[in-house]
């Protein structure tokens, strides 16, 4: 049985990247049957590029706004048997990224599946070290705990109709619903064979203000989690050291002495606001969130890719023409 294939994509001023992810798509050798666009007040170029591909637009307030609403407006629209979710800032490397992302459905009992992410030339090197920590080179089919993530992921709708995403976190509405699919029973799968890039391009103040309103979902889905101040001091100095490990032995250490320790001040000063309270983090999501990298480097299996790389031309001010 062949699975018709919805991609949801939120936007908010997504000009620089928006032309790359949809083209992606158009590449595809699993081409969806639906790509569903869901803006939150785009004010640049967002919508006049979208709108040169075969897409619908769904619009939300940004006073509206929440993570979840959007992704509710978005999954509403959709008919097709699983909903792909991507964000506007990612775009797949290889033209079997539906395709991979979409098999495990064959199995009834899956309910969500989440890919690979990559950073690029522009990412931080300490944004670099939480991807290769958060999406390892190996997939898990029947994963145990509850990450996984929104900038990359699917779910089957008929379980979605019938379990929508919350509407009042400031965040982690994906691991929200992915804990609650695995109190019902149902599976989660890591695919690593679906990468794309995810391109981040914040200030310290955004960084920072993205790990605390993690933090603050991360507390309200469970409940019992804590992080003080020596806790979350001890943590970033434990990353920041790893970084520095990890960057001396890439030879990249020059020219992120300054980065790794920017980056990692925000992400555990966010947190520690995040959480707001003393105390420890319990869950078994403290190692993929919080810990740093092993300097070890165990070797590990690489993922198959299993299509063809997609050859991006650099983005025109204008976007791209449909199908370029």
């Amino acid at each position: 049985m062949v699975l018709a294939v919805t991609v949801v994509i939120r936007c908010l001023n997504e000009e620089l990247h928006i032309g790359r992810l949809l083209t992606g798509i158009m590449r595809q050798t699993l081409v969806p049957s639906q790509i569903v666009i869901v803006d939150s007040g785009s004010t640049d170029a967002t919508l006049a590029i979208a709108s040169r591909y075969p897409v619908e637009i769904a619009s939300i307030q940004p006073r509206d706004f929440s993570f979840g609403r959007s992704l509710n407006i978005g999954c509403r629209r959709a008919t097709g048997d699983v909903i792909v979710i991507a964000s506007a800032h990612v775009y797949p490397l290889y033209d079997s990224w539906l395709e991979e992302l979409v098999g495990p459905f064959a199995d009834k009992t899956v309910s969500l599946t989440y890919g690979r992410q990559v950073g690029n030339m522009t990412t931080h090197y300490s944004e670099r070290q939480i991807m290769q920590r958060w999406f390892p080179e190996t997939s898990e089919p029947n994963q145990t705990h509850p990450f996984c993530n929104n900038a990359n992921a699917a779910i089957r709708r008929t379980v979605w109709e019938r379990n929508r995403y919350d509407e009042q976190l400031t965040g982690l509405e994906d691991m929200a619903w992915a804990n609650a699919a695995l109190g019902r029973g149902e599976r989660l799968s890591y695919v690593a064979e679906a990468p794309v890039v995810h391109v981040h391009r914040e200030k310290w103040s955004q960084l920072k203000n993205r790990y605390r309103r993690e933090a603050i979902a991360h507390r309200r889905i469970l409940h019992d989690q804590r992080m003080g101040r020596l806790d979350a001091t001890r943590l970033a100095l434990a990353n920041i050291g790893s970084d520095y490990v990890h960057a001396a032995r890439d030879r990249q250490l020059l020219r992120n002495l300054a980065s790794i320790p920017w980056f990692r001040s925000a992400q555990f000063l966010g947190t520690y606001q995040g959480f707001a309270q003393t105390g420890e983090v319990s869950s078994v999501l403290r190692r993929r969130f919080y810990y740093p990298n092993d300097v070890r480097r165990p070797d590990a299996p690489r993922p198959v890719a299993t299509g063809q790389p997609i050859h991006y031309e650099e983005p025109r001010a204008d976007g791209p023409e449909h199908g370029a």
